[in-house]
């Protein structure tokens, strides 16, 4: 049971995130219902539309068996929308809209625009080593205060903080699961083994 890992799988790139974890040999399942979530030793939250998943999380009946999975330290990696579901605060969230929290971070949904305004860079993630990881940001949230305790793992070149982690848990602005870059995906696997 420690090499099964879940995948979020209410709304959101689901796919890309059981790939990979397959690639790194991980048992990767869908996650709905909250039987499927007692059967995983570790979590992805996935990319997709924040207010979405909250909402369907709540639909599900899974909003508050992944908040207790948290709170239990079961490890949980979530990427883009996973991140802001992950962060005990949202700076501009919508009218309700709730996270499972976990995280001592705020963050900004929708940070730098729109679709349009979606863009890559390389950013260097010294708990990775090198290479620097090539980041792809789509609609993409910041994290615009970290709390006691959260470490930094990366930043953009303003200071500008992407990439965070505290316990069990790790939040990326940034998708790590379209391109290739499979080291994210390793640390959360590590992560999962240690627990």
């Amino acid at each position: 049971m420690s090499r099964r890992v879940g995948v979020l799988a209410l709304q959101g790139d689901v796919r890309e995130h059981v790939r990979v974890l397959s690639e790194l040999g991980a048992d990767a399942v869908l996650v709905r219902r909250p039987d499927e979530l007692a059967s995983v030793s570790g979590l992805v939250i996935p990319g997709g539309e924040s207010s979405v998943i909250d909402k369907l999380s709540r639909a599900f009946g899974m909003r508050e068996p992944v908040r207790s999975a948290i709170a239990s330290g079961m490890p949980v990696y979530g990427t883009c929308a996973g991140l802001i579901l992950l962060a005990d605060r949202i700076t501009d969230g919508i009218v309700g809209q709730q996270t499972f929290g976990g995280l001592d971070v705020a963050v900004r949904r929708n940070a730098f625009g729109t679709q349009v305004d979606s863009f890559e860079t390389d950013l260097a993630v010294p708990a990775l080593g090198e290479p620097p990881v090539h980041a792809v940001f789509i609609r993409a949230p910041l994290v615009e205060q970290v709390g006691d305790g959260v470490e930094a793992l990366a930043a953009l070149d303003d200071g500008r903080v992407v990439a965070v982690r505290s316990g069990a848990l790790m939040g990326t602005s940034f998708h790590p699961e379209v391109t290739g870059e499979h080291r994210f995906h390793e640390l959360f696997l590590e992560m999962v083994r240690a627990a």
